[in-house]
Formats: structure tokens, C-alpha cells, sequence
């Protein structure tokens, strides 16, 4: 193959049949499980990258069912959101990942650095519950509920909370193992649809983990609990930071 050739084919590995297509990626009736929760403002800081700034102690426990996504297929992930500002506009920083697919764990962390890992998350309904759970191999290191739809949410500060900002720290390794790109990357979720948005009483209950620490950020107490259905595109993104530059 010329070095013509793979320059005009090359976008992401392996060369001759990708793990997953070009985005953007839209996401059909795509369903979240968000409990927001207090916890130690010291751990906080600890973990969220400068130029970011913590606003206050509060992590956000998704839980979500992605049934049609183009080029990721059907799968669920889990993970911790932090609100954060930067540069005085209020977003979120993705913390954690855990997800049950291959595509779109290689094609977070390769685009955009989401911190994806191959985990068993899960999210359903249980008779008058919406549960959601984070399995790590055998162990339970996630579990969350709600009182199923008790009432409608604030419709118009869930899309808000959905058009704003998000940040990831992407971290590529050069061959000789010193990092190649270290980089803060900014998101948006777009052409946004909110097909349903409700809150009801939640709990969330957090387990120690070597490889999956979710509980190094401790639930001091339980703010919120929301479900929401939405469609939504996930666009690519924009280096907002170069910590090597």
C-alpha cells in the first residue's frame, strides 16, 4: 500500500476496517438515570484537571441505555460527571466511564479521551423502580435507584444541563511511552430532542474498588434523582488546552 493510499484511508485503527465510522454519532431514545449526590470537596479538587474549577462538592452518577447509536450499536455505560467551571462558563468533566462495547470505548477514548473501561453496566425497570447498576468483573461497584416517574422534572433545566459545555482530559501515549497528546477537549451534545424528563426520591450506594475507585468520591448525601429519554447527536470536539504546548 502507497503512503498516498493510507494518508487517504487513515482515520482511525486498524486501517483497513476501523472499529468504528466517522462521526458525528446520533443516539435514538437514549436513556439516562442521573443521581446527583454531595461529597468531599477536598477529593474534588484532587481529581479535577486545572484550568478547570470545581463550583461545588457535587458529582453527578450517570447510568445510561443507549439502544440505536450509528456505528456503536446497542450498549450501556455508567460513570461519574462533575460540575466544573472554565473560564467562567459552567459545564461538566467527565471523571469515569464504564461501558459493556468495544467501538465505542475505543472511539471515545481515541477521539475525543473520554476515560472509558470495559465494565457491566446496566439500567432498567424494576416493577416501581428504575435501577441502575455498575458491575466490574464479579463485583458490585455501583448501585442506583428510583422511585419510577413520580413526577415531572424541570424540562427546561434538563435541556440546559444537556446544550451545556463538557470536558475530557485525552491522554495518547507516544511509542517510547511518554505522553504524545495531553490535551483538555471540549464537546457538545447537539440536535437535542427531549422526549421525557422525570424525578422521584434516589439512593445510590457506592463500593471500593482497585481498578474502578467510584467510591473515592464519596456519597455524603443524595441531592436529586432523575430519568430522562432523549435523541440526541454527540459531535466531535475542540482543544480547549494543551498541558503540553
Amino acid at each position: 500500500m502507497k503512503a498516498c493510499d493510507i494518508r487517504e484511508r487513515a482515520f482511525a485503527m486498524p486501517l483497513t476496517h476501523p472499529a468504528y465510522p466517522p462521526g458525528p454519532y446520533r443516539f435514538v431514545n437514549r436513556e439516562f438515570l442521573t443521581i446527583t449526590y454531595r461529597t468531599d470537596p477536598e477529593k474534588l479538587r484532587e481529581l479535577v484537571p486545572e484550568p478547570l474549577v470545581v463550583d461545588a462538592p457535587v458529582v453527578k452518577f450517570e447510568f445510561i441505555r443507549m439502544p440505536d447509536s450509528t456505528g456503536f450499536g446497542d450498549y450501556t455505560e455508567a460513570g461519574q460527571v462533575i460540575p466544573v467551571l472554565y473560564q467562567g462558563r459552567r459545564g461538566a468533566y467527565t471523571h469515569c466511564m464504564f461501558l459493556n462495547d468495544h467501538p465505542p470505548i475505543a472511539g471515545g477514548r481515541e477521539l475525543w479521551g473520554f476515560p472509558k473501561k470495559l465494565a457491566q453496566p446496566s439500567l432498567r425497570a424494576e416493577i416501581d423502580t428504575l435501577v441502575g447498576a455498575l458491575d466490574y468483573g464479579p463485583v458490585r461497584v455501583a448501585l442506583g435507584s428510583m422511585g419510577y416517574k413520580h413526577r415531572d422534572a424541570d424540562a427546561a433545566a434538563t435541556l440546559a444541563a444537556l446544550q451545556a459545555p463538557n470536558y475530557l482530559l485525552k491522554i495518547i501515549p507516544h511509542v517510547d511511552g511518554t505522553p504524545r497528546i495531553c490535551e483538555l477537549v471540549e464537546y457538545h451534545l447537539t440536535d437535542i430532542r427531549l422526549k421525557g424528563a422525570w424525578t422521584g426520591p434516589g439512593a445510590l450506594f457506592l463500593s471500593p474498588h482497585a481498578l474502578a475507585p467510584v467510591a473515592e468520591l464519596p456519597v455524603l448525601e443524595v441531592i436529586s434523582a432523575e430519568h430522562l429519554l432523549c435523541d440526541l447527536t454527540l459531535d466531535l470536539g475542540k482543544v480547549v488546552h494543551d498541558y503540553l504546548g
